[in-house]
């Protein structure tokens, strides 16, 4: 009787062991978000890639998670967090600059992955075309990099004597150090400036480099794009005012930190775009069906009250074109 009531027993639990399996909620997505950057200063992009996720139809904790990465601009850390995401199988990496895209790249050839790169994503090898990306990225090109003759003429136009240009980039960084000299190279001849070319790759080298632009006294300064750079915006503003060197910028978050001016794409709307995509791959689309976005919005932003630390009076014309004029 015993013997009956048992097996009568292990078979009702064996019938109903595949619907108590099929009751299980299916497991939430991750998402691994893996930037270069600190979060500080970040605040606003970010909720606008949480704003891109909800255009989709994800909201974070409710039916998606998100693993965040900030690596404080090491690039030893940024191979190791790309590697860890790749090895935890999260279900999709945003990666968040053109460095980050690279490494996760390097991490993962079957991991979705949705990138926003302020190079050009062709040259830098993450994709096939724009139109068809191929393999697993895909994600927005906000052009960091591609505006130089515009940052120029918009800096000769706040100052029109100016004739001697200082260049900062980061030589570390190759790829956009490239770009941005022979794009300025070409700009300055245009316009007949002269230019000279600092590096700068740490804290300490730019306060030198600053020092020795003051020294010479070039006219103006014009900073390359990467995210070395925009991680110190407070410090180059500091150092541009300490030193009295006016300076454009390409992004608005250069002036909003206290820098001069800035001219780039949103940053804000990139992030944005960002959560849509990574949204449409969570929902089964594959990068390789998704054209690469560029970039359709841009910031032309003056700091007031920089120019009057500076000493210079922004012309009306400038001032009247302007997204943002911060006081």
């Amino acid at each position: 009787m015993r013997r009956r009531k048992f097996l009568g027993l292990t078979a009702a639990a064996a019938a109903a062991w595949p619907h108590a399996v099929r009751a299980q909620p299916p497991a939430m997505p991750v998402i691994g978000f893996l930037s270069s950057q600190s979060p500080d200063g970040y605040a606003e992009p970010l909720r606008a890639f949480r704003q891109g996720l909800k255009e989709s139809g994800f909201s974070d904790g409710e039916n998606v998670a998100i693993e965040f990465r900030w690596t404080e601009n090491q690039p030893d850390a940024l191979r190791s967090q790309a590697t860890a995401l790749a090895r935890r199988n999260v279900t999709v990496i945003a990666a968040m600059d053109s460095p980050t895209a690279v490494a996760a790249k390097a991490a993962t050839a079957t991991i979705p992955i949705v990138f926003n790169s302020g190079e050009d994503p062709v040259r830098l090898g993450l994709v096939a075309s724009l139109a068809q990306p191929g393999g697993n990225l895909t994600g927005i090109n906000f052009f960091a990099a591609e505006l130089t003759e515009k940052r120029l003429g918009l800096l000769r136009e706040l100052l029109p004597g100016m004739a001697r240009i200082a260049v900062i980039v980061n030589p570390s960084h190759a790829s956009i150090t490239v770009g941005t000299l022979r794009d300025v190279e070409a700009a300055a001849r245009s316009m007949g400036l002269q230019i000279r070319v600092f590096n700068a790759a740490t804290s300490h080298e730019l306060g030198a480099a600053f020092a020795a632009i003051a020294s010479d006294k070039f006219d103006a300064l014009f900073v390359s794009s990467g995210p070395f750079f925009s991680g110190r915006r407070v410090q180059m503003a500091l150092l541009a005012a300490r030193y009295g060197i006016p300076a454009i910028y390409t992004g608005r978050q250069y002036a909003e930190a206290g820098g001069l001016m800035s001219y780039g794409a949103s940053v804000t709307n990139a992030w944005r775009q960002v959560g849509v995509y990574t949204g449409r791959v969570l929902k089964g689309v594959k990068p390789r069906d998704l054209p690469v976005v560029q970039a359709d919005k841009f910031d032309f932003v003056i700091n007031a009250e920089a120019a009057r630390l500076l000493g210079i009076a922004v012309p009306s014309s400038l001032l009247s074109i302007a997204d943002a004029v911060i006081e």
